[in-house]
């Protein structure tokens, strides 16, 4: 045994002072230089896809890109509403405002249609991503202009407070998160160890990974964008990754020193495991990082942002695999050898270690599969694919600022500025560029689709031209009277994009055009999406298939992989369109249906899930193989390897659906969404996929499972271990 894993084991194990210091000096570094960096997020230009990004594109061109804006409502606090009060601190407020360096401008106060609300909106300069940090201020002389007329009631609201809001409710439900996660993660740990150190091991190394990955993640924006996400993921995934491989290598450890009987040093048992589960390990990190990469290809700011945090938390999950986890085991098994020699010493009986010789539970659970594998696979098969049925339904929309929870306070505002100023619900602008000289033609054009506009119901009437200093851009800004996820306005972008434009400015020679707005955006991203998808899915297909093939050497298993992964996936997607579409489990969950699933939510569930479910495959068909290689049946290697492996997979998958469901309990409806799709994909994928159907479908196959191999069968049993029967690893 000379593979990497096991020079990198050995080493720690002879060193393992020196191996646990050098861990807690890298993840202090690690921090240490990305707090140094800081982190570089993603800017407004970042965020422009299609047709709405290359118009916002031209209108920055020109200098007359959106402003970030802040509305402020006055209105009275009981009794009637008193008008002239009203107009004086609206004239309070705007002078205030336009004092502060933030602010680029402050509108005419606006009376409401029923005249009780005075609303003065107030633009802000810079980028519209870098908003939400100055809202301080203008809510500070919010609150000032409110104490100062106390019957009157001053709220604010608008894009950067609503922002704010959300991230302020991020952060509180990740603490909520992390208060349910921890201690469920180390009661599991604690049943599957029965000792609070041994417990202690998966989560400190995930925690200490987690610290890691978020330093080296600042350090990573600063090539990739982080957009907001980025710690967000690192918590979700490096929880689950971290206590899964330490699992794996841990467990492993302990069966072979149950199997040893104390007759192996601690140094030997940690070999022994870095050369099955700890190359499982490194394969299955390698298998994440290769399928999560691919979401690169989406061209996106946001699913980047994910890539980036999946990719350098597993990567330190792994390096804390090899490296740290031996020394620590081997410190654990040298204390634990003491206590053994102790009691010998006083004549008492020596602790045997838990080893996972598999139980009658896990026996039951694979009968079906052992005694009728094909009826067991058609079932398990047929039961997925009913769950698939509701994917036929699936409505992906971009989850638009109305869909924010209510519990934020600007988006209660939100929603009683909506009720009474209902033409300031949804701003298209209509952006054109052309050579100085046609500036009277554009201007002509524009004001020919300022008409068809107020002549069209689904707009409010109101508009406003306004040109580049340069007479080379223009932007004309039409007023709809809907809510932006309403179907009302995205056909009022459709009657834009289809009728009215080509009809107006379309017949301009020479000039582009575009329309732009919360709501184009809200169209073109899943658009843009859409088209990036057969590309993502395409190379994480092939991907999985060649890893599935590399660590096996099978086409066979290779294939079964990709279509494995295919039907938990879809049976995952298609149970999140039953409960989150429909309005029966709102009560439930605690959420209100959109009546759509989020746009992110079906490529991020394919992409991490396929990465993800590379962990069991790797781990169950590992054990399997080392049987087979060993000279043992196809049949008995795959009863025997699982039912060895079971009660880790579904640890695992224990541990997993833990993190993943407290994602469950976030206000963010996509979060929402994610957590609970990935924790049934893995339920899913644990419990049906690895014990139903991926046995049920090796023992029909028999041997030809490990077809083009040649050697699997052929190993000679002079090989294995004739002491103590275990079977030849293969270290390739």
């Amino acid at each position: 045994m000379n593979s990497f894993t096991v020079r990198m084991a050995r080493w720690s194990a002879r060193h393992p002072w020196r191996a646990i210091v050098g861990w807690l000096v890298f993840v202090v570094l690690c921090l240490g230089v990305g707090s140094a960096v800081g982190t570089h997020s993603a800017t407004t230009a970042d965020y422009r896809v299609g047709e709405a990004g290359r118009a916002e594109a031209m209108a920055v061109e020109g200098g007359l890109e959106r402003r970030a804006a802040e509305q402020v409502l006055i209105s009275s606090r009981s009794g009637p509403f008193d008008r002239d009060a009203a107009e004086a601190a609206a004239g309070d407020l705007t002078t205030r405002m336009k004092r502060l360096p933030e602010v680029a401008g402050v509108a005419d106060p606006l009376l409401s249609e029923d005249r009780r609300i005075l609303m003065v909106e107030v633009a802000l300069k810079g980028e519209e991503r870098d908003a939400k940090d100055k809202v301080e201020a203008l809510v500070g002389q919010t609150d000032a202009v409110g104490q100062a007329y106390p019957g009157l009631r001053l709220e604010e609201t608008g894009s950067p407070s609503i922002s704010k809001g959300v991230d302020q409710q991020r952060g509180d439900d990740l603490a909520l998160s992390e208060k349910i996660t921890l201690p469920i993660t180390l009661l599991t740990l604690l049943v599957v160890f029965g000792s609070v150190t041994m417990a202690g091991v998966p989560l400190l190394l995930a925690l200490s990974s987690i610290a890691a990955a978020v330093g080296l993640s600042m350090v990573a924006s600063h090539v990739s964008p982080d957009a907001g996400v980025g710690t967000n993921v690192i918590l979700m995934i490096g929880l689950a990754v971290g206590v899964d491989y330490t699992l794996f290598y841990l467990k492993r450890e302990r069966e072979e020193r149950a199997r040893s009987g104390g007759r192996l040093s601690s140094e030997a048992l940690v070999e022994m495991a870095a050369a099955t589960s700890g190359r499982a390990v490194v394969i299955s990190g390698l298998a994440v990082v290769a399928s999560t990469a691919t979401l690169y290809l989406a061209s996106d700011v946001i699913f980047s942002s994910l890539a980036t945090g999946t990719i350098v938390v597993v990567l330190v999950a792994v390096a804390s695999s090899l490296t740290v986890l031996p020394a620590m085991l081997v410190k654990l098994g040298q204390r634990e050898e003491r206590r053994a020699r102790r009691r010998a010493e006083r004549g008492k009986p020596v602790r045997r270690t838990r080893g996972d010789s598999g139980g009658r539970v896990w026996a039951a659970l694979l009968r079906p599969a052992s005694r009728h594998p094909l009826a067991t696979l058609c079932v398990s098969v047929l039961a997925l694919l009913a769950l698939v049925t509701p994917l036929a339904g699936l409505k992906i929309t971009e989850m638009s600022r109305d869909t924010h929870s209510r519990d934020i306070a600007a988006m209660r505002v939100y929603d009683r500025l909506n009720a009474a100023f209902p033409e300031q619900r949804v701003t298209h602008q209509v952006v054109v560029r052309a050579d100085a000289e046609r500036s009277g033609e554009v201007g002509g054009a524009l004001r020919e689709l300022a008409r068809r506009a107020d002549a069209d119901p689904l707009f409010a009437g109101a508009s406003r031209i306004r040109t580049s200093a340069d007479h080379r851009i223009s932007v004309l800004e039409l007023k709809v009277p809907y809510l932006g996820n309403s179907d009302q306005a995205y056909d009022s972008l459709d009657h834009l994009r289809e009728d009215s434009l080509p009809a107006t400015v379309g017949r301009v020679e020479g000039a582009e055009f575009g329309v732009s707005g919360d709501v184009a955006r809200y169209a073109d991203y899943p658009a843009h999406q859409n088209g990036k998808l057969p590309l993502v899915l395409g190379a994480l297909l092939l991907v999985t298939f060649a890893m599935t093939t590399y660590a096996f050497r099978s086409v066979v298993l290779g294939l079964i992989g990709v279509v494995l992964n295919l039907l938990s996936a879809a049976a995952a997607l298609g149970l999140l369109v039953l409960v989150f579409q429909g309005t029966w489990a709102e009560g439930l969950l605690d959420f209100h249906s959109t009546g759509s699933i989020g746009s992110r939510v079906p490529l991020f569930l394919f992409v991490i899930l396929f990465g993800l479910s590379m962990d069991y495959q790797v781990f169950v068909v590992s054990r399997i193989r080392e049987a087979v290689l060993a000279g043992v049946s196809t049949r008995q290697a795959v009863l025997e390897g699982i039912r060895r492996s079971a009660s880790v997979v579904t640890s695992a998958a224990v541990v997993m659906t833990t993190v993943f469901v407290s994602f469950v309990f976030l206000h963010i409806i996509e979060m929402k969404q994610i957590g609970f799709v990935l924790a049934a994909a893995v339920l899913l994928d644990a419990f049906i996929v690895r014990i139903m159907v991926l046995p049920a479908a090796m023992l029909l196959l028999g041997e030809a499972s490990w077809w083009p191999s040649r050697t699997a069968g052929r190993t000679a049993a002079a090989s294995a271990h004739p002491a103590d029967g275990r079977p030849v690893v293969d270290v390739r």
